[in-house]
C-alpha cells in the first residue's frame, strides 16, 4: 500500500504551528495583565494547539515511513494514536477550565475588559486562518481532524471571550467571564470525546462505520463459486484504509483465480476495503475454528 502525499498538510500544519506559538504567547501575557479567566482559558487551550498540531505533523512524518519487517503494515496508526492524544488532552483540558470557573462564579474577581476585548479579537483573526488553512485536510485522517477540532474549539473560544469582553465593557457584569469559559468548555467536551471514541473504535478494530457487515457476507456469498462465507473480520488501519480477512468455500462453479478476482473487486468497489485477505477451502473449517 502507498503511502499518501502528505506534503500540503504538512504545510498547513507548519503554518498553523507557528501561528498558534505566537498567539498563545500574547494571549497568557494579556490575560494575566487583564485577568481574565476566558484569555487565559484560551491562552492554555491554544498551547494543548500548539502541542497538538506539533504531534500531528510528527504523526504525518511516522506514517509516510515504509514498511518494515517488523512493523508489515508501516506506521498507519500514528496518526489514529495521536487523535486519540489530542482528543484526550482536550477532555482534560476541560476539567481543568471548569474547576477554575466554578471558583471564580462564586467570587467573581474584577476583569479589564478592553484589553481582554482587544485580545480576543486578535485571537479569532489568528484562529479562523488557521482553521481556514486545516479545513480542507480534515477529511484526510482522524488525525488531522483532531487538530482541526483543536484549533475550531479554539476559535469558539476567542468567541467568547470576545462576548464577554463586549458585556464587561458595556454592563461591567464580570460573571460574564467565567460563564463563557463554561460555555466553551462544554463544546469542547462534546467535540473531543467524539474524537476519542472514533479513535478507540479503530484501535481496538471495529467494523468501520460505512461498512454493513451482513450485507458485506450476503455479497461475498453471492459471489460465483462461493459456498460458504465464515470468518470474516474488517477493520480500519487508518483513516481511509480498511482490510478484510475472511474464509470462503469453494463450490466449484469458478476457478479459485477467478473466484478471489471477483470477491477483491466486489470488497473494493462496493464497500471500499483495498486490503483484502481470503483463503479458499475445499471445505468448511468452520466448527474448527475459535469460538468468537
Amino acid at each position: 500500500m502507498e503511502a499518501r502525499d502528505h506534503t500540503q498538510e504538512a504545510g498547513a500544519l507548519r503554518s498553523g504551528l507557528i501561528v498558534s506559538a505566537g498567539l498563545c504567547v500574547v494571549e497568557l501575557v494579556g490575560g494575566l495583565v487583564t485577568n481574565s479567566l476566558a484569555l487565559v482559558t484560551d491562552a492554555v487551550h491554544m498551547f494543548t494547539d500548539v502541542a497538538a498540531l506539533a504531534l500531528t505533523w510528527f504523526a504525518l512524518w511516522m506514517c509516510s515511513r515504509p514498511a518494515s519487517p517488523q512493523k508489515t503494515f508501516g506506521y498507519y496508526r500514528a496518526e489514529i494514536l495521536a487523535a486519540f492524544v489530542n482528543g484526550v488532552a482536550l477532555s482534560v483540558l476541560v476539567i481543568f477550565v471548569l474547576v477554575e470557573a466554578w471558583h471564580r462564579l462564586q467570587a467573581p474577581p474584577s476583569v479589564a475588559g478592553g484589553g481582554m476585548l482587544a485580545i480576543a479579537v486578535a485571537g479569532l483573526a489568528v484562529n479562523a486562518i488557521v482553521a481556514a488553512r486545516l479545513h480542507a485536510h480534515q477529511s484526510a485522517s482522524l488525525n488531522l481532524r483532531g487538530a482541526y477540532l483543536h484549533v475550531v474549539s479554539d476559535l469558539l473560544g476567542s468567541v467568547g471571550a470576545i462576548l464577554a469582553g463586549v458585556i464587561i465593557v458595556t454592563t461591567g457584569w464580570t460573571l460574564a467571564d467565567p460563564l463563557a469559559s463554561v460555555a466553551i468548555a462544554v463544546l469542547i467536551l462534546r467535540s473531543s470525546w467524539k474524537l476519542v471514541g472514533e479513535a478507540v473504535d479503530v484501535l481496538m478494530e471495529g467494523v468501520p462505520a460505512h461498512v454493513d457487515l451482513d450485507a458485506l457476507e450476503r455479497g461475498l456469498a453471492g459471489v460465483i463459486g462461493v459456498g460458504e462465507v465464515h470468518d470474516l473480520h474488517v477493520w480500519t488501519l487508518t483513516t481511509g484504509r480498511y482490510a478484510l480477512s475472511a474464509h470462503v468455500v469453494a463450490d466449484g462453479r469458478s476457478t479459485p483465480d477467478t473466484m478471489l478476482n471477483d470477491l477483491t473487486c466486489l470488497c473494493r468497489d462496493r464497500f471500499a476495503i483495498d486490503h483484502v485477505t481470503i483463503q479458499v477451502e475445499a471445505e468448511s473449517r468452520r466448527a474448527a475454528e475459535p469460538a468468537h
